[in-house]
């Protein structure tokens, strides 16, 4: 009995140990499993690429067994992938394979097409959540190159917030040290030193840049941690990462010499800023090669100075610069106020400007602006002053200043003759403000089906809605179905609301065209890059400045490629009638 035992337990051990190759096989060969099943589903008839991704489990890098889902991959035999992004694409109905059908090229193209537009708030909005969500680079484009294109757009379109974001969700990526040093010159340049040596936590060990080491010392010394920052100093130099001008000023600061060199470097905005803060009695004087962030430091840091105020060279080259936007604009209305006139020259100041130099006669008509009690004197004075910026090309410097006065003065007060200029003259605020839905049941798109859209309505109380509405406006003989219309019902019907047969807006969605390129897009499953073509249509526009047929093609292709949360915004915007 005990040679039968034992002779079982051989035979169990010998099956065990021929099972434990097939298990790791199994293991190993995971990712050609999903592969074969991702371009198995990829031929299937709709064509769909869902990834479902939890955004709190997104790493840089997809392992096998992070935790996060993934449906439908199109993955090399590879374990490690890296990802960089701000937002789950699921969030905005994209998935990781967002760019998997589109080339390379069209999307750089598309990207420096949009780079060039003035993008409304949507418009940006839209672009950013396409550009920032996590997904694998298209075809033919390196890692690193769709990483630039994310970066360049942040640092271009001084998206500091969204940099942050950025930071925070993605560890280690190319060109890091690049995006934080934008962050800490952000803040010198406002002379915000202690918000800046904030930033010095998103660098880490990894992390080997010289500038921001050199930055992170310094932010010892300016938060009294002197020890360390000799110690870092130290480590610094024997790794071969300093130089003369650093070293000088560095012990200077660090109090080991009495003395510092007077030289100004301005090759960077920390060597500048060094510079700034270890030369007694410093000065600096701007030309038109100084860099723009070396300016706004210099205006944030009251270091530019008009001593003498009859230095009309030094005022006429500030003038430009603020005209440039290097130099404070509104300062040179504090400098024009500082010009000395008499009596005689402020109560004639309408004719005798015209005997003046340019600087002397804005300056005069605006003191004479400041002295003016009525309000028709008033506009006229500002408008003749702003023929005088024209005359000199220096518009940009008075477009805002003459909008705020305009602003100031009441619409009541403003004299019949002058009240079309006026308004003119105003600039809006740049934050799109949509106003309160007015609903109007007699039009279908201004109907209360668009709280669908708004409130999250439900299915079923909107399906009864849709009835009752439209049983209303069948019973206007003379009622037109227009593109914004359609652009509802299309999506209504998109999202699983049963139209009523007797409305047949297939037929009049016939009268519509979309363009074939785009509809190429959507058969294609290039969904990323539709909603890229969108932005470029949508452009400076918000939405409901769009033609009625523009909104509705619009619409349509975003129901087609199931972008719903895209199309909503497009939605909400363009339809309702707004108070």
């Amino acid at each position: 009995m005990k040679l039968k035992s034992l002779n079982k337990y051989i035979g169990l051990l010998i099956l065990f140990i021929l099972f434990l190759p097939l298990q790791a096989e199994e293991e190993i060969d995971i990712w050609n499993k999903e592969k074969k099943e991702s371009l198995d589903t990829t031929k299937s008839e709709n064509n769909n690429l869902n990834t479902t991704i939890d955004s709190k489990k997104i790493s840089n890098t997809i392992k096998i067994n992070t935790g996060i889902q993934i449906e439908n991959k199109i993955l090399e035999s590879s374990d490690k992938i890296n990802i960089f992004g701000i937002f789950d694409p699921a969030e905005n109905n994209f998935d990781l394979n967002m760019w998997s059908r589109t080339d390379a090229e069209k999307i750089r193209t598309s990207v420096k097409r949009i780079s060039k537009i003035n993008l409304s708030n949507t418009s940006k909005e839209i672009f950013e959540k396409i550009l920032f969500s996590f997904s694998y680079p298209p075809q033919g484009m390196s890692e690193n190159e769709f990483i630039d294109l994310k970066i360049n757009w942040m640092l271009d379109n001084n998206r500091s917030e969204l940099i942050e974001k950025f930071l925070k969700q993605n560890k280690i990526f190319h060109n890091k040290p690049k995006v934080i040093q934008y962050l800490v010159d952000e803040n010198i340049a406002k002379a915000n030193i202690k918000k800046s040596c904030e930033k010095i936590s998103f660098i880490d060990k990894s992390l080997k840049d010289s500038y921001l080491e050199k930055f992170k010392i310094y932010c010892l010394i300016f938060n009294d941690k002197k020890n360390e920052a000799q110690l870092l100093y130290d480590i610094l130099k024997e790794q071969n990462q300093s130089d003369k001008f650093f070293d000088d000023k560095i012990n200077f600061l660090l109090g080991i010499t009495s003395k510092t060199s007077s030289k100004i470097k301005e090759d960077n905005l920390l060597n500048f800023y060094l510079s700034s803060i270890t030369i007694k009695n410093f000065t600096f004087e701007p030309t038109n090669k100084t860099k723009k962030i070396i300016w706004d430091y210099l205006n944030a840091a009251n270091l530019i100075v008009l001593e003498d105020i009859d230095d009309k060279e030094k005022l006429k080259s500030l003038e430009i610069a603020a005209n440039e936007g290097q130099f404070g604009r509104e300062k040179i209305f504090s400098i024009y106020k500082k010009i000395p006139f008499d009596l005689t020259s402020l109560i004639n100041a309408n004719s005798i400007y015209q005997t003046l130099d340019g600087s002397d006669a804005r300056a005069l008509i605006y003191q004479k602006f400041l002295l003016a009690d009525k309000v028709e004197n008033k506009i006229k004075i500002l408008f003749l002053l702003e023929d005088l910026f024209r005359k000199d090309d220096l518009s940009n410097i008075y477009v805002k200043f003459l909008s705020d006065r305009l602003k100031e003065i009441s619409y009541e007060d403003i004299p019949e003759l002058y009240q079309e200029v006026v308004l003119k003259n105003i600039i809006s605020d740049e934050e799109f403000k949509l106003g309160k839905i007015k609903y109007d049941d007699k039009v279908l798109h201004r109907s209360k089906l668009i709280k669908f859209y708004i409130d999250n309505e439900n299915k079923k109380k909107m399906q009864k809605d849709l009835e009752k509405i439209y049983k209303k406006i069948k019973k206007n003989k003379k009622y037109f179905f227009s593109a914004k219309d359609l652009a509802l019902v299309d999506s209504l019907a998109y999202d699983g609301i049963k139209i009523p047969k007797d409305l047949n807006y297939k037929e009049l969605l016939k009268k519509y065209e979309v363009p074939e390129n785009l509809l190429a897009l959507t058969k294609n499953n290039e969904s990323a890059f539709l909603a890229l073509k969108i932005v470029e249509i949508i452009g400076e526009d918000e939405p409901y400045q769009l033609d009625a047929e523009t909104i509705f093609f619009i619409t349509h292709l975003l129901n087609r490629t199931n972008l719903k949360k895209i199309r909503n915004e497009i939605l909400i915007s363009a339809l309702p009638l707004r108070s």
